[in-house]
């Protein structure tokens, strides 16, 4: 699992999403993404939009934006073992060194 504790504000929240959903799926594995909700000390706002995503970008969290809160969520290490299995991205990595 990738974790990621942040603080995008929610002007950016889209953007969020988006990168933690490329996270999940270019990494094949779970991502949960914490971010803070409220206004920070400079005005600025913040939604939460805290998530946990399967290894395809699939939310599996039911987190609300605006709205702080604990989750637990189960994750599937059968199903992510299937899905490496049938799609093997690591197969195609480059071997390479930095001297």
């Amino acid at each position: 699992m990738l974790l990621y504790v942040a603080n995008w504000p929610a002007i950016r929240s889209y953007a969020w999403s988006q990168l933690l959903i490329a996270r999940s799926i270019e990494n094949q594995c779970y991502v949960a993404g914490v971010n803070r909700v409220g206004e920070d000390g400079n005005g600025v706002e913040h939604s939460g939009n805290s998530v946990v995503l399967d290894p395809l970008g699939q939310s599996i969290s039911k987190m609300k934006p605006n709205k702080a809160g604990v989750e637990t969520v189960q994750l599937n290490w059968k199903a992510l073992q299937d899905l490496r299995k049938r799609f093997p991205v690591l197969n195609d990595a480059d071997t390479f060194s930095i001297a």
